[in-house]
């Protein structure tokens, strides 16, 4: 199958406004006009990316995101009427990787698309795809962690934000750079959302100074990996 880009929304309109704008891009715009659909062409055609309306019938899109998330990271922009929704996107950790407020243009539709599938682009030959340091083994193509030959369930951004830190060992890693390489620049957030994120990946890694690698607050600043020699 050639690249596709799903729509998933139950506004016809919608999607006969975006279909031509897609396709200019070289995609092959499918789309479902419910959640199920969505979820029945998700794993039909296996698209680059899916637009997901949060409000639809038979299952909402919160309810598809979380659905996929289980067994894909696929990029998906969700999209919702109401600014309120939107945070509460990021508020439930749903794994979205960004979001468009209605009503929007098609040109900021593609330009969401174009900025989430650069951020999202495979790590390329020459460099490496896992991160270890021992116990811990961070894998940035199958998006997996281990310690202690164990898989841990860490979310897409949780990943990611592990995967920045890790690549550069004993470096400062600013929250601004954390959310732009990460969220996009266009996100509306601040940085409170990385806290969180390093609050949630501490816990997951239990760590309590047991390591020769920790991750370490650097305060008014951002977070840095810190290995000490063994």
């Amino acid at each position: 199958m050639g690249k596709n880009i799903l729509i998933a929304d139950d506004n016809m309109e919608i999607i006969k406004i975006l279909k031509p704008y897609i396709e200019r891009e070289g995609f092959e715009a499918i789309f479902a006009l419910d959640g199920e659909e969505a979820i029945l062409k998700f794993k039909h055609y296996k698209p680059e990316l899916i637009l997901l309306d949060i409000m639809m019938p038979v299952m909402d899109g919160i309810e598809v995101c979380n659905r996929i998330r289980k067994e894909s990271n696929t990029p998906i922009i969700m999209i919702t009427a109401k600014s309120e929704d939107a945070d509460k996107i990021f508020g439930l950790n749903s794994g979205a990787d960004d979001y468009i407020i209605k009503p929007f243009s098609p040109g900021e539709v593609i330009a969401r698309i174009k900025a989430v599938l650069r951020r999202i682009t495979p790590i390329a030959n020459n460099e490496p795809s896992i991160i270890k340091f021992p116990p811990l083994e961070v894998d940035i193509n199958n998006y997996s962690v281990r310690l202690e030959e164990e898989n841990l369930n860490f979310t897409k951004k949780e990943m990611e934000v592990l995967w920045m830190l890790a690549a550069s060992p004993n470096k400062i890693i600013k929250r601004d750079d954390l959310l732009d390489n990460i969220w996009g620049i266009d996100y509306f957030g601040d940085t409170r959302t990385i806290d969180t994120h390093i609050k949630r990946i501490r816990a997951k890694l239990k760590l309590e100074g047991q390591y020769n690698w920790d991750i370490k607050t650097i305060w008014g600043i951002g977070y840095k990996f810190e290995v000490s020699d063994v």
